[in-house]
C-alpha cells in the first residue's frame, strides 16, 4: 500500500521534540523580556530579537530577583535589573511566564518611564539592601512600576 519513503517522513515529521530539559535559571545565553517602554528595549522586542544575558554580577553566575545583569540588545551592551523569573522562588514570591528585565544605564537610573508589569513585593527589600549611599541608586525602579503583586 505505502511506501517506504511515506511512512520514514511520517515518522520523522512525528519525532520532532526536544530530548534536553528546560533550563529555568537565568545565565549567560538567557533570553530575556524587557517590561519597561525604554526604546531600545521596544524596538528589540517588537523585532522578535530578545536581549540575551551576557553576565550576571553575584558570585554564583546564577541570577536571581533583584540581581544586575549585563545584556547584549541591538548590537549595544546594556545593564538590567531581574524583576521577574520563571524559575521556582522562595515563598510568597510569586513566578512569571518569562524571564522580565528592566534596563538601566550605570548609574542605576531606569531608561524607560514605566514598567508594564507587576513586580514582587519583595524586591523593594532586595534593592534598598543594595543602593548604597556612593554607588548606584536601584529604588529608581521601584518608583516606576505602577503594580506590586
Amino acid at each position: 500500500m505505502f511506501s517506504n519513503s511515506f511512512f520514514i517522513k511520517s515518522v520523522h515529521v512525528v519525532r520532532n521534540f526536544h530530548l534536553s530539559s528546560q533550563r529555568l535559571e537565568i545565565q549567560k545565553m538567557t533570553r530575556l523580556r524587557v517590561v519597561d517602554n525604554s526604546p531600545i528595549g521596544k524596538q528589540a522586542m517588537a523585532e522578535g530579537k530578545p536581549p540575551r544575558c551576557i553576565q550576571v554580577y553575584n558570585k554564583t553566575g546564577i541570577g536571581k530577583i533583584g540581581d544586575k545583569v549585563l545584556v547584549a540588545i541591538k548590537g549595544e551592551k546594556k545593564k538590567g535589573i531581574l524583576v521577574g523569573l520563571k524559575q521556582n522562588q522562595n515563598a510568597k514570591v510569586p513566578k512569571f511566564d518569562s524571564n522580565n528585565i528592566v534596563l538601566i544605564d550605570d548609574n542605576g537610573t531606569p531608561l524607560g518611564t514605566r514598567i508594564h508589569v507587576p513586580i514582587p513585593t519583595i524586591l523593594r527589600t532586595i534593592l534598598k539592601e543594595k543602593t548604597h549611599a556612593k554607588g548606584a541608586d536601584y529604588t529608581k525602579v521601584l518608583a516606576i512600576a505602577s503594580r506590586f503583586v
